[in-house]
């Protein structure tokens, strides 16, 4: 789960703030939508990147639900807060809301926790903006896709390690391996894939590739992966397209896997297998 996810499970389950960035100039280490729930216990959920920034906008979010009015305020380039500085140099835009809708926190949290993408409306007011300072590029809405979720078919050290990397970064992962729940020419059985999962072929043994493959290509997974060399490559690409998929088709499988090339021990091909399926992930994101 994302610090963002954090943050909406916090303000749905109890009295708090909701804090997200709507608007960025320039360029920020947390992407726009990026959230901080502040409750009125003084708990905090999220993280807007910055010790201080998250400070500053936790005493803005207790008093503003004292007050009980939602602020949109701005930091860093073009702030009238002349006393807190990014040292980024961006400038944000803030929508502090006291008092978020608790029923639409909840509905969101229950769709992501159904595998759904979902969106909270922001209703953020800019009526106390100048004309000048407008900006159209406001985020209305606040877009949430659910986290990646790996399912590893293959055997081996490779596959424990992208197994136990998954499961360090908190994301849902499975590791189906020959005679336990794959069986040699046929379909894993009782594996549900959704638009956002992640399918990684590790094998060694390259007969076991063809019909997982297709079982794959037949899924609305986000990213299908296979290891192997150029011969395996060529090998598999020919028996795909004689088997009826087209060249669309299979550029949905990305071999050779991950982004560091020829990576030639276990821990090393995990890592870099993993680091393709969050690219992969983060470019499905409404707010890259």
């Amino acid at each position: 789960m994302t610090s963002d996810h954090d943050a909406l499970k916090h303000a749905a389950s109890k009295e708090a703030a909701l804090c997200t960035i709507v608007g960025i100039d320039g360029s920020f280490s947390r992407r726009c939508g990026a959230q901080l729930s502040v409750g009125r216990d003084g708990s905090l959920a999220g993280d807007m990147a910055d010790n201080c920034l998250n400070e500053e906008l936790a005493n803005q979010a207790q008093a503003a639900m004292e007050t009980g009015e939602a602020k949109l305020l701005r930091y860093g380039a073009g702030s009238p807060f002349i006393d807190f500085r990014l040292p980024c140099g961006a400038g944000l835009d803030i929508w502090i809301d006291p008092a978020p809708h608790r029923g639409a926190l909840a509905h969101c949290v229950a769709e992501l926790e159904s595998r759904r993408a979902t969106a909270l409306d922001l209703a953020v007011n800019t009526a106390a903006l100048s004309s000048e300072e407008k900006r159209p590029t406001l985020i209305s809405k606040r877009a949430y896709i659910p986290s990646p979720r790996l399912i590893i078919l293959g055997t081996g050290s490779e596959c424990a390690a992208l197994l136990g990397l998954a499961q360090a970064q908190g994301l849902t992962a499975e590791w189906r391996e020959a005679g336990q729940g794959l069986a040699l020419g046929q379909p894993p059985a009782d594996l549900a894939v959704d638009a956002w999962t992640a399918i990684l072929l590790l094998f060694h043994d390259h007969e076991w590739e063809h019909t997982l493959l297709e079982w794959a290509l037949g899924t609305p997974a986000f990213f299908i992966g296979a290891q192997g060399g150029a011969p395996a490559r060529q090998t598999r690409h020919e028996r795909l397209l004689a088997s009826g998929h087209s060249e669309a088709d299979l550029s949905r499988i990305r071999s050779p896997i991950g982004l560091i090339p020829r990576a030639r021990d276990a821990g090393v091909l995990a890592l870099s297998a993993m680091a393709e399926v969050i690219a992969a992930h983060e470019a499905l994101h409404p707010h890259r």
